[in-house]
This record gives C-alpha cells, sequence and structure tokens, in this order.
C-alpha cells in the first residue's frame, strides 16, 4: 500500500503568505509588523540609567499583549568561515599558500570586530488581517509608548523586512538587495 506525503511549500511551513509594506501576512489571516528600535544615547549612560532602560522596555514589552522583541545580528556570521580556514592553514603544505591563509584569517578577524556590536533589535506586533483601523490606532499608540520611553522607532520596509528573514532564516547574508522571485534579474523583459 503506498502512503501519499503531504507535500506543502515552504512559505507554507513558515506561515508566510506574503510580504508587504505592512509587514508579514502569514496563513493564519495575521500579519506580523516590524519595527526597529534603538535607545537614544545609549553610549553616554552610566550603567544605572541603562538598567533602568532595561527595566522601562521590559514592562512596556510585558503591558503589551501584541508586542514580541527579537534580537539579530545585523551582519554576517564569519564562524564557518574561520573553522574551513584554521582547517586548511593546519593542512596545508606549502609554507606560501599557508601564509595567504593565515592573512584572509587576519583579515575576516579584522571585519568580525568590526561588526562585533552590530545587532538589531526589533520588536513584532501580530494582529488579525480583518481589524486593519483597530490595528493603525494600536500601532500609533505603541510607536508613542515607545518613543516616551527615549527609543528612536520605524517600521521595518519590505527591503528591510527580507533582510531580515535573509538574517534570522541563513545568518549569513552576502547582498544588499534581495529579489521578490529567485532568479528575477536574469528574466528579459
Amino acid at each position: 500500500m503506498r502512503f501519499m506525503k503531504s507535500r506543502s511549500s515552504t512559505r507554507r511551513f513558515l506561515n508566510l503568505n506574503s510580504l508587504t509594506h505592512a509587514g508579514l501576512e502569514g496563513y493564519n489571516n495575521q500579519r506580523l509588523s516590524y519595527y526597529s528600535i534603538t535607545p537614544y544615547n545609549l553610549a553616554v549612560l552610566s550603567q544605572e540609567n541603562i538598567e533602568a532602560k532595561i527595566f522601562s522596555l521590559m514592562n512596556l514589552i510585558k503591558g503589551t499583549e501584541v508586542v514580541e522583541i527579537l534580537c539579530l545580528n545585523s551582519r554576517e556570521n564569519f564562524r564557518f568561515n574561520k573553522i574551513y580556514m584554521k582547517m586548511r592553514i593546519a593542512e596545508e603544505q606549502n609554507e606560501k599558500v599557508k601564509r595567504l591563509l593565515e592573512l584572509d584569517l587576519d583579515y575576516i578577524d579584522q571585519i568580525q570586530v568590526k561588526t562585533a556590536t552590530a545587532r538589531s533589535f526589533l520588536i513584532c506586533v501580530r494582529s488579525n488581517l480583518d481589524s486593519s483601523h483597530q490595528e493603525n490606532s494600536s500601532m500609533s499608540q505603541i510607536e508613542k509608548s515607545f518613543k516616551q520611553m527615549g527609543f528612536t522607532i520605524s517600521k521595518l520596509g519590505k527591503a528591510d523586512l527580507k533582510t531580515m528573514l535573509a538574517v534570522y532564516y541563513e545568518q549569513n547574508v552576502t547582498t544588499d538587495k534581495f529579489e521578490d522571485i529567485d532568479g528575477q534579474r536574469w528574466l528579459l523583459k
């Protein structure tokens, strides 16, 4: 007896029906709107003020049912490249090639140090696709609350959402522009 496997697309599996200017729309009739948040003048605040800001942010998020927080690397992850380079250095017999590999490894370390603190802090607001008017007032209230707490908040556009998804799922972003359809740039009009 043959069993039929249920075939489902990756988009359905991830609940990503469409990507719009308003956010990610899922097959479950929900929209996920993402906002980037950054605190004002964090570098010049004392340790006590930073802790107070974190506590305020925690209370703000706990007090809002529809808000979730997400922290992502906003740059490439070089871990696998470094592992590979170290393995190649250990195996290499030619001293000149070994020296070039060591220089490449040093360069990767320099890039990683420059981007070590590159983190993106995002908030996600879940809403039903049916309640657009209520959603707009809720979004305005959430934005206002974050601004009052001393955070810069900006809504992610379609290009930013693509980058966020690439970082979240791939952890290795090597492009500045993402296509809507894979290979779209090669299609002739």
